[in-house]
């Protein structure tokens, strides 16, 4: 096994190495194929590592090396291989490997495709060490990683200025966020004298519930899951990340990145389950961003705008589920959110490379007859998200809403509501997009094509999890439990506390109670389609003009102007501040410098004129200064 996860993580590191070094010297369809075969060799060893792992098997540490030591205790470079990160690795290069291959034919024409590549590799392997580190150290190392790597993606065409901005605000923010992570890790250290997470976890008994030690660790934490995973406030930076290429968002801000912060929860279970307070507080937050980012999407134009919010909503549902404890609930809606967000993202990218770059739904419509593949697999992907029966996302969805009616009927009643805001800005798209008569230019119309073979495959692929992926941990009231694989699976990693609570949960809820809330959503569903069918399929409705916009259409569209309040209250405050440093510095301190300058100038052309090489003078002032000498003392001496 040491072996096969050594190579499991080197492989996209080696990736990265050759076609970092020499990708432009190879063949494009040379540089594509190494990418994308060293990540799809991980997933294949990945499967071997599943598959030969049991469902009770204990975690397997594999050491690589030992780092370094602090006070006697060794802090070990090893990976740990368990339920948690070998799903985690498997969600991580399937899908990677899928986007790596829909990548050759989207970027093919790129002049940097090959260091395209090499990030994607590189963010593979920072991924990685992420979710396999033993370690809260080996964990911050992948997780500065992928923000690394997040910010060479993002503004990845570097040479427009506002795609560098938005690389910049996402660096930015991720770092706020990882100073809270790092904090954390500091604490945990000092106080348990550990950093690996077998021997946190068996020195968490000094913490007392609710102690302020533990909610302060805990609350740094969560700090860096709200960075990494766009949670309020610091969520503004996801959406201008769509700055980057397409299957940027797919791979890292939709299927793995994001994700982060919900891992680092789960991992740390035995930490937050003793700070309740910290999970309400995960809940409330998790409850904000659900709501508003999903208010944000009904109103917005771009494509992979509404996607991008549409993500911060779908965080924000794991993140409820985090909050009331239920784990693998959060897992399950992870797992399904990969499939069918990685589809929608990757499907907006064929429309877009169909409509010549064209990402505003106003120009588009009437595409079903033209691009029929990736109709039909994004109409799934819509179906997915939107709570379709039987398909996975709904099936993932309605397991939160279960799981937040058995702690509070007013929090399953706000995400029904959130819920229901999710079918309509995602039908609205799709007929935006698919239906209608088209509304681009006429060379856009000639030019409209399905995209080739190598980004319908992943299209594909991923339309058949999104439709089956949700058979992993089908609903309770289904055997008894006894089909919730994934439930079972990830019960080892949790603490026997949390996993208790979470099966009592679900026990207190009758079967009929079920029943009926299932029935509710379902209805939802359909009447939601119903109507934004109506008003955007059959009426033929368009987005109106920015300046029509008025209540709640216009908040929608303008965010509720967040990014214009941080802008005045952060970017303006830190470049006032970097306009008076500039003024001090040019003012007080380089004329402090230059008086200095001036000042011995002056002084040696005043002490030139004495030294004049006059040998006269020299003798007139020596026989003066002999003469004052004398005269002083003479007077001093009476």
């Amino acid at each position: 096994m040491e072996n096969l996860v050594f190579l499991l993580v080197v492989l996209p590191l080696l990736g990265f190495c050759i076609n970092g070094i020499f990708g432009k010297k190879l063949p494009v369809n040379i540089v594509g194929a190494i990418g994308t075969i060293v990540v799809l060799s991980s997933f294949v060893i990945g499967l071997n590592l599943f598959f030969n792992f049991s469902e009770d098997a204990p975690p397997v540490v594999v050491k690589a090396f030992e780092w370094f030591r602090v006070n006697g205790v060794p802090v070990n470079f090893a990976f740990q291989i368990d339920q948690l990160s070998l799903m985690m690795v498997l969600i991580i290069t399937g899908i990677g490997t899928l986007i790596h291959l829909y990548s050759i034919g989207y970027m093919h024409h790129d002049p940097g495709f090959a260091r395209f590549f090499a990030y994607l590799n590189l963010f593979v392997f920072s991924m990685l060490l992420l979710v396999l580190g033993s370690n809260y150290l080996i964990l911050f190392i992948g997780w500065e990683g992928v923000g690394l790597c997040s910010y060479l993606l993002i503004g990845f065409w570097f040479k427009n200025k506002e795609y560098g901005k938005a690389a910049r605000k996402a660096f930015i923010m991720n770092r706020i966020g990882d100073l809270g992570l790092l904090l954390g890790i500091f604490m945990i250290a000092y106080h348990t004298n550990a950093v690996d997470y077998l021997s946190v976890k068996q020195n968490v008994g000094q913490f007392e519930i609710d102690g302020s030690i533990i909610i302060f660790i805990c609350a740094a934490l969560f700090i860096g899951a709200v960075g990494k995973s766009a949670q309020v406030p610091l969520y503004t930076w996801l959406p201008d990340a769509m700055a980057g290429p397409t299957p940027v968002s797919a791979l890292i801000h939709a299927a793995t990145m994001v994700t982060a912060g919900i891992y680092l929860v789960v991992r740390s279970n035995f930490l937050f389950d003793l700070a309740p307070t910290v999970l309400d507080g995960i809940l409330f937050i998790g409850l904000l961003t659900a709501i508003l980012a999903a208010f944000y999407a009904l109103r917005q134009n771009d494509i992979k705008k509404v996607l991008a919010y549409s993500t911060v909503s779908q965080l924000g549902f794991m993140f409820v589920a985090l909050g009331v404890g239920a784990y693998t609930t959060a897992m399950f809606h992870l797992m399904t959110h990969a499939f069918f967000k990685a589809l929608l993202f990757l499907g907006s990218g064929s429309v877009i490379h169909a409509m010549s770059g064209e990402q505003d739904m106003r120009f588009m419509g009437g595409l079903k007859d033209k691009i029929k593949i990736t109709h039909i697999t994004f109409l799934i992907g819509t179906f997915a998200i939107a709570g379709m029966p039987l398909f996975s996302g709904m099936i993932s969805k309605d397991e939160i809403l279960v799981v937040t009616f058995v702690k509070s009927p007013l929090i399953w009643g706000i995400l029904f509501i959130v819920a229901a805001m999710t079918a309509t800005y995602m039908f609205r798209m799709y007929y935006l997009t698919f239906h209608g008569q088209f509304r681009g230019t006429e060379e856009q119309r000639h030019h409209l094509h399905e995209s080739p073979l190598n980004m319908t495959l992943p299209l594909m692929v991923l339309a058949v999890l999104s439709v089956f992926g949700g058979f992993f941990n089908l609903p309770h009231f289904i055997g008894h439990g006894h089909y919730a694989f994934l439930a079972h699976w990830i019960k080892p990693v949790l603490t026997e506390q949390a996993y208790a609570k979470a099966e009592a949960a679900m026990m207190s809820i009758s079967p009929t109670t079920e029943y009926i809330l299932l029935a509710i959503t379902i209805a939802m569903f359909f009447v939601v389609w119903m109507v934004v069918k109506n008003i955007y399929g059959t009426k033929g409705k368009l987005p109106k003009a920015e300046e029509e916009l008025k209540g709640w259409e216009k908040l929608s569209a303008k965010k509720l102007y967040i990014d214009e309040l941080y802008h005045a209250l952060f970017v303006r405050t830190a470049e006032g501040l970097g306009r008076g440093g500039k003024a001090f510095d040019k003012n007080v301190l380089d004329n402090t410098v230059e008086f200095v300058g001036d000042g011995a100038e002056e002084s040696g052309n005043l002490l030139k004129r004495l030294q004049n090489g006059n040998v006269e003078n020299y003798v007139l002032l020596l026989s003066l200064a002999i003469g004052i000498i004398l005269i002083v003392k003479f007077y001093f001496a009476s």
